[in-house]
């Protein structure tokens, strides 16, 4: 965090100094009870309803507290804590907020989006922190309250900010929006989740969208031109530069002569009347729409084409992510354990479609969470596609999963079907099945410790 004076602090947020010393700096800030108290010289948030622990604040001072409660609560601070009254907490919050992401003049990319956008984020950062210091969100750990450490992450040094934006709820886009207020947004494509949250598919598109408003004045928009959700956002509400990639759809980055290589994707990149030769470590043709949005992003920000592709080159595909490894019986295991929706599915199987070409395809599917009132019906529309596929085994895991298995038989699967309420006796029946001829995708929900730690039995040789 950029070191910030507390005078200057009470000044900025209008408050009242009403016990302590105000002539040091914070280093850290926090939302008291929502974020651990960690470092000394820390600014701390604290709403009215909060109880304090005054020991425990000032064993880790000299401590900052901003709160909204009444002056007789607020003056038992002790020797070591520091502490402004404010009218609102509220409002303090926002106002530090703002204050504090308008000290930096820097790129800032927002992305959201289904599936790719962890992947996506990484490349940016793979490619950008070649030639910058970066600030960015830790793996896929996006949720709203992770927003403030992130956006405090950036100081001085900082010469570009890079946040993946988690949705579970409707206002949960918007919200970190205006925390980190990005110049340039991406959403990678839409599909179905999060429907607990969000109703429906609409309203899931309509959480989704909250990302054109979310995107600073004069800022840019970066978008899948062949996902057909992503098409039913009113696009025309936005007013900055909005810049489209696709594959099959005329767009302004777009890939061409796409090709399954060694470790990955190869195809030509068509931009600017231009063409460029382009390899992405990973398979599928959803690696070259992250790769395609990953350049995109990096040129925007002022990076060259150059710079970005060579980035590419050397991108690490990430653990659990249509992972490659020799298992079991020298088979090849696809460990694609790291989330679970019906979009990463349909990803996974076109991967299948040419990797699974000559061998024993085994399919182990899990459940899919948070689709609400829906699950039955996206679970049966995957046996659907599972039943026109040349699977030799599928394996489904848990009681949503098993409306994957009946689907495929209801439609004439060829493949032989087994259903499992958890992984319990599924290694019991591949072990003879597994030699160096067949392909494993195994396919769950991060939640499930069971079936993460059943890829990496199937992993070992």
């Amino acid at each position: 965090m950029q070191q910030i004076n507390v005078k200057d602090l009470r000044k900025v947020l209008q408050g009242d100094l009403l016990c302590g010393s105000e002539q040091w700096s914070v280093k850290q800030a926090i939302y008291y009870n929502r974020h651990d108290l960690t470092q000394s010289h820390t600014l701390m948030f604290v709403s009215r309803g909060d109880t304090i622990n005054w020991q425990e604040i000032d064993r880790k001072g000299p401590a900052l507290v901003i709160s909204d409660k009444s002056s007789a609560e607020l003056k038992n601070a002790l020797a070591n804590t520091t502490v402004i009254q404010v009218k609102s907490i509220g409002q303090a919050y926002w106002t530090f907020i703002d204050y504090y992401r308008n000290l930096f003049q820097i790129p800032v990319v927002a992305l959201t989006g289904t599936c790719g956008k962890t992947t996506t984020k990484e490349m940016i950062k793979h490619i950008a922190s070649r030639e910058w210091n970066v600030q960015a969100s830790v793996s896929s750990k996006n949720e709203p309250r992770q927003s403030l450490p992130y956006l405090t992450g950036i100081d001085k040094s900082t010469e570009a900010a890079i946040f993946e934006l988690g949705l579970g709820n409707t206002g949960n886009i918007k919200h970190q929006c205006m925390i980190y207020q990005p110049t340039i947004g991406i959403i990678t494509n839409i599909g179905v989740h999060h429907l607990d949250g969000c109703g429906n598919l609409e309203g899931y598109i309509k959480a989704k969208a909250e990302i054109l408003e979310g995107i600073s004045e004069g800022g840019t928009l970066i978008i899948n031109a062949d996902d057909e959700n992503t098409k039913k956002i009113p696009l025309h509400t936005f007013k900055g530069k909005i810049i489209t990639v696709g594959v099959h759809e005329q767009a302004d980055y777009k890939a061409t002569t796409i090709q399954f290589k060694k470790n990955g994707m190869k195809f030509v990149l068509q931009v600017s009347g231009a063409k460029y030769n382009v390899f992405v470590p990973g398979y599928g043709e959803h690696q070259v729409y992250n790769a395609l949005s990953a350049i995109a992003a990096a040129k925007e920000m002022g990076l060259s084409f150059n710079t970005a592709i060579a980035g590419l080159r050397t991108f690490k595909p990430m653990a659990r992510h249509l992972e490659f490894s020799t298992g079991m019986g020298e088979s090849t295991i696809v460990d694609d354990t790291w989330t679970n929706n019906p979009t990463s599915v349909e990803a996974a199987l076109k991967v299948l479609d040419t990797i699974g070409k000559g061998k024993k395809v085994i399919l182990i599917l899990g459940d899919i969470k948070r689709l609400g009132r829906f699950e039955e019906k996206y679970h049966r529309e995957i046996g659907s596609l599972v039943a026109k596929r040349d699977i030799h085994t599928l394996i489904t895991i848990g009681n949503r999963a098993e409306h994957i298995a009946k689907q495929a038989i209801k439609e004439g699967s060829k493949a032989e079907i087994h259903i499992f309420k958890d992984v319990a006796g599924v290694l019991d029946l591949l072990k003879s099945q597994l030699d160096s001829e067949t392909i494993v995708l195994i396919k769950g929900p991060m939640s499930s410790r069971s079936m993460i730690e059943f890829a990496n039995q199937l992993k070992e040789k």
